[in-house]
């Protein structure tokens, strides 16, 4: 697959990858014009538009990922499959243990192990209390993350215990994960491909 190669990229030049990135902004622009010029459109359509970004940063960050792996590496090939693998499998298992422990909260009421420490309008509460899940994912995910922060607040020992739990296996993965890349890097295969 001659596209691979390097000869063949988008992306010539190093310099040129620091132009190119911000171009995923470009999207945001027209979401600004449609907030400031059309104000009932983007009002009706706040939640779609919302999700839309959610998966197109996920998609772009992918991308992103692949291209600086590409323009940093020494491979005349352009997609670092090797690399790419271990990526998505570090992004699958936290996905996967995320979920796992958002499961587990729900099942044993998410109210009832951890206290919302903050003031929402009663509007917004009722909405809390109707998504139990989309409550334990959010608390799962800054839980995992290690980025804790603060507005819930676990009410039982159990709870507490959970909290350790996916902190620690959070913390480890993040390491596992980097050693993993260098290990890869320095492993690698001394002959350019």
């Amino acid at each position: 697959m001659k596209f691979f190669h390097r000869d063949k990229r988008y992306i010539k030049n190093i310099n040129i990858a620091f132009l190119v990135i911000p171009m995923i902004l470009l999207p945001l622009l027209f979401e600004w014009y449609l907030h400031t010029k059309n104000l009932a459109l983007f009002t009706t359509y706040h939640d779609e538009i919302l999700i839309v970004n959610i998966f197109y940063i996920l998609i772009a960050r992918f991308a992103l990922l692949d291209s600086a792996i590409y323009i940093f590496s020494r491979s005349k090939r352009h997609f670092n499959v090797a690399l790419m693998q271990v990526v998505l499998l570090y992004f699958e298992v936290t996905i996967v243990t995320i979920i796992y422990y958002a499961v587990v909260f729900t099942i044993f009421d998410v109210f009832s192990l951890f206290h919302l420490n903050s003031e929402f309008s009663p509007q917004n509460l009722q909405k809390i209390h109707e998504h139990s899940f989309i409550t334990s994912m959010y608390i799962s995910t800054v839980t995992f993350t290690t980025l804790g922060s603060g507005d819930w607040i676990p009410q039982t020992l159990n709870a507490m215990i959970a909290v350790i739990s996916e902190v620690i296996l959070g913390v480890i993965q993040g390491g596992v994960f980097v050693a993993i890349i260098i290990y890869a890097h320095q492993n690698k295969d001394n002959s350019i491909d």
